[in-house]
């Protein structure tokens, strides 16, 4: 096996595990804090690869050819107008269900995934849509007797996939805004009585999961070129894998499990077979659920009496 080939995996897989991993952490934080899962969650951020083709489009309507322009314009509207997606799933599925039975909420966010769904395929249209290609080139590194290749949108992916979790963690270890969030994820009961807005806390995290999602339906976008209004379906059930995986309310459980899946669909794609990456990375999560339920790095369900 050649070290180059190896290295290469590796690097798409690393790739391949930060979108995960940012899309991961919508579901991490929603379960972390009302203890569901949020199954529209998908097609957030499918809806954000659509508003990044409407931008990048408007943009070229109006002439901005200004490559850093571009990108900024574009990451800051559709994560603006992503998160809003994220606050009205919560305003409309969750909030007036949170009390009643469990599956109630879940039954509601499912159709609410399937009405974004097809409200981007009326509005849109049903074939496959494509963004043109902003960033040309690549780096080139040696290793052993080949190269690795990391194409500019590659690296740019690295870059805002660590700064996104750098500024996430800030956030939430040295912020009011913050410690608020954690207290209501301890006990939402006592959190109010010490005068946090729960309702306002639930919604602003929501609104970052969606947020999570949108950076990496840009950043996916701009990567592979093409999208379609299915691509929120597999993504998301991949995304809620690695958060299980790494261990589902684990903020870093969400990113290690997003790695964690992109490099075993990586090196079982490029070693083994490709049609059957999809059957190893759950195999994968399966075994890792029978040796520890909670996950790689999320902690015992301890029941309060």
């Amino acid at each position: 096996m050649e070290p180059s080939i190896l290295a290469q995996q590796a690097v798409n897989g690393l790739i391949l595990g930060a979108t995960y991993g940012l899309i991961a952490i919508g579901y991490t934080m929603v379960y972390g804090i009302i203890g569901m899962i949020n199954f529209a969650h998908g097609e957030i951020y499918m809806v954000s690869a659509y508003l990044t083709a409407i931008f990048l489009a408007v943009l070229h309507f109006f002439g901005i050819t200004s490559i850093p322009v571009v990108l900024i314009v574009v990451l800051v509207a559709t994560l603006c107008i992503t998160a809003l997606h994220g606050w009205f799933v919560e305003r409309i599925a969750y909030r007036p269900l949170r009390d009643s039975n469990r599956l109630a909420p879940l039954i509601t966010a499912i159709g609410l995934s399937l009405i974004l769904q097809n409200y981007v395929r009326l509005s849109q249209g049903a074939r496959s849509q494509g963004v043109p290609t902003l960033l040309t080139g690549s780096f080139v590194i040696p290793a052993g007797s080949g190269v690795i290749q990391i194409t500019h949108v590659q690296a740019l992916i690295i870059v805002v996939a660590i700064a996104s979790m750098a500024v996430l963690t800030f956030i939430m270890h040295r912020t009011s805004l913050g410690r608020a969030c954690r207290a209501t994820e301890q006990d939402r009961v006592m959190a109010s009585l010490l005068g946090i807005n729960t309702d306002y806390i639930i919604s602003v995290v929501f609104v970052i999961g969606a947020a999570m999602a949108a950076i990496a339906g840009v950043l996916v976008s701009l990567n592979y070129g093409s999208f379609d209004f299915h691509i929120g379906f597999i993504t998301g059930i991949k995304a809620f894998t690695a958060a299980v995986l790494g261990g589902i309310g684990s903020l870093p459980g969400a990113m290690l499990g997003g790695l964690i899946l992109g490099l075993s669909e990586s090196f079982f794609s490029g070693f083994v077979n490709t049609d059957y990456k999809d059957v190893f990375a759950f195999a994968l999560l399966v075994l890792v659920l029978i040796f520890r339920p909670s996950g790689l790095l999320g902690q015992p369900l301890v029941t309060k009496v």
